[in-house]
């Protein structure tokens, strides 16, 4: 178990690399190239692997392997969550230089979801045994609608979340600028900025619904829960903008991530009758997401899809 200590100094180092990140890479309106993210993304699995590298030699090669799992888990459902972006902002027309601004706010209410909700669980699970039941349950369900691919809730137009704050908040779409909100006369204006940023933090909320029991499943030790999550969010923006221009190649990645959450709710199911390894569980993981991503590259090779649009995600559905 990890002393307030340890936890003070991973908070002082995650701080320090969203600040870096922030102030110092990204604090221009500039857009990110794709071949600035994907050495970006590269550099963020790195130091998530790196950091496996310290948990192996702190905490041995058993929890090691818990949380190199649950970090696959975490970044294996995390590039699902792209095509969800991919959706609010175009459907809210935010330019492509404004969209790190949005996914670095987004980024940061998505690290406290994770952190009340791994709490939640694990207070949850610490008390009521059965629990874990309900959760496996929640994941074979969660993994059926994903199979069926049904989008709909992506539409920013359709989250109640996002209505809510059409209805009661002054806002001035037609805004082209890079401010979530600006004065006139005296009075507090919001802008789409702001609206998208209402929907990506409500589109955080629900996947962390959908991800923490999954990561539970693999352990249920805080500190390597609550680590995996952070580096496997961390590195989502620049993967974000890595991927969006050829979104539209990865048709039958769901159907992956589909099977993935059912092995994991099923493992929950019957935890007290098989025990499946940690290192197979991995192996079963990366095979799944990897082989969906290879046949879906392959299906579409020579092409490159603009990123789909709200129309294509409705018809979709």
């Amino acid at each position: 178990m990890a002393s307030p200590t340890v936890w003070i100094s991973f908070a002082f180092v995650i701080v320090a690399l969203l600040l870096l990140d922030l102030f110092v890479f990204h604090r221009s309106d500039k857009e990110m190239s794709v071949r600035s993210a994907l050495w970006w993304s590269l550099g963020w699995i790195s130091l998530a692997l790196a950091f496996g590298v310290v948990v192996w030699v702190w905490q041995g090669a058993a929890v090691a392997q818990q949380y190199l799992a649950a970090y696959v888990i975490e970044k294996s459902l995390s590039i699902d969550n792209l095509f969800v972006f991919v959706v609010i902002f175009s459907g809210l027309g935010i330019a492509a230089k404004y969209q790190h601004k949005v996914l670095f706010w987004g980024i940061l209410g998505a690290i406290v979801f994770r952190l009340v909700f791994i709490f939640g669980g694990l207070a949850l699970l610490e008390r009521f045994n059965w629990i874990i039941y309900v959760f496996g349950a929640f994941l074979l369900y969660t993994a059926i609608k994903m199979w069926r691919a049904d989008d709909s809730g992506s539409d920013p137009q359709r989250n109640p979340v996002v209505r809510l704050a059409e209805r009661f908040l002054p806002l001035d779409c037609s805004y082209q600028g890079g401010s979530f909100a600006y004065r006139d006369g005296g009075k507090l204006v919001f802008t789409s900025l702001a609206l998208a940023l209402i929907a990506v933090e409500s589109a955080d909320l629900v996947f962390a619904v959908d991800s923490v029991p999954a990561v539970l499943a693999i352990s249920q030790d805080p500190f390597i829960v609550f680590t995996s999550n952070i580096f496997a969010i961390l590195g989502l923006r620049s993967l974000y903008f890595a991927l969006a221009g050829c979104m539209g190649r990865f048709h039958y990645l769901h159907y992956g991530l589909a099977l993935v959450l059912g092995f994991v709710g099923a493992k929950m199911l019957f935890v007290d009758v098989v025990h499946v390894p940690i290192v197979a569980s991995i192996f079963i993981i990366l095979c799944t997401v990897g082989g969906s991503i290879a046949y879906s590259v392959w299906k579409t090779k020579g092409v490159c899809e603009a990123p789909p649009t709200l129309v294509e995600v409705e018809d979709a559905a």
